[in-house]
């Protein structure tokens, strides 16, 4: 392997549900009722402009652009991440990053906007860890479809097949095998669950993860 890209909400930090309670807090106020189970599934593992989609066909009366429920919406994470504070961060997929980035460039690839990831990258004090992030600001459909992917790959210049993603949605794993590259998905046990069957390794921890022990054993 020659490069390593992760995801972030779910994999680096354990934001994904944070997301489905945050929405759903933020709709309620603006009088819009919705079930948590309903939240879930147009939140979970899924891009923002997906989720933004998604909730303004559901409900057209909010009648406001993206860039503004961007904005209401991200105050609304940023309070509730601001309690939870260091509690978000999932100190095992961090350090695996921190050991990658030492023998290989190191990106992140996500469904977040690039504010809320400068944010979460900051909290985790990796920046100089980086070479560089991705959000759904700045590439047009959302995983499952792999533009994400392969806008990075063109980024770090090496092959697809050259490159290992450590996902946790079935979303995630979807787009990184669309785009040819091998994937590892993390399955951490009580979290909702995803279907990362076609990941090439599936997970519970990546604490321990030794990528020349399985390289071997990831396949495209």
């Amino acid at each position: 392997m020659k490069a390593a890209i992760f995801d972030l909400d779910g994999t680096l930090m354990d934001t994904e549900i944070i997301w489905v309670d945050g929405t759903r807090t933020y709709l309620r106020q603006r009088g819009c009722l919705i079930s948590r189970e309903d939240v879930m599934a147009i939140v979970y593992g899924r891009s923002w402009r997906q989720v933004y989609a998604d909730i303004v066909s559901r409900f057209p009366s909010l009648g406001i652009t993206i860039e503004v429920m961007e904005a209401e919406l991200s105050a609304v994470m940023q309070q509730m991440q601001d309690e939870l504070g260091d509690k978000l961060i999932i100190r095992e997929s961090v350090s695996l990053l921190r050991r990658l980035a030492g023998e290989m460039p190191v990106c992140i690839v996500s469904g977040s906007p690039c504010g809320d990831i400068e944010r979460a990258v900051q909290r985790m004090g990796i920046a100089d860890e980086l070479a560089f992030y991705i959000g759904a600001d700045q590439y047009g459909p959302g995983k499952p479809d792999p533009t994400c992917f392969l806008m990075a790959r063109e980024r770090l210049g090496v092959a697809a097949d050259d490159c290992v993603v450590f996902e946790d949605s079935a979303a995630g794993v979807r787009a990184a095998k669309a785009a040819g590259m091998h994937c590892v998905a993390l399955a951490r046990p009580g979290m909702p669950p995803q279907d990362v069957s076609p990941a090439d390794l599936v997970v519970a921890d990546l604490g321990d993860f030794d990528l020349e022990a399985v390289c071997g054993r990831l396949t495209l």
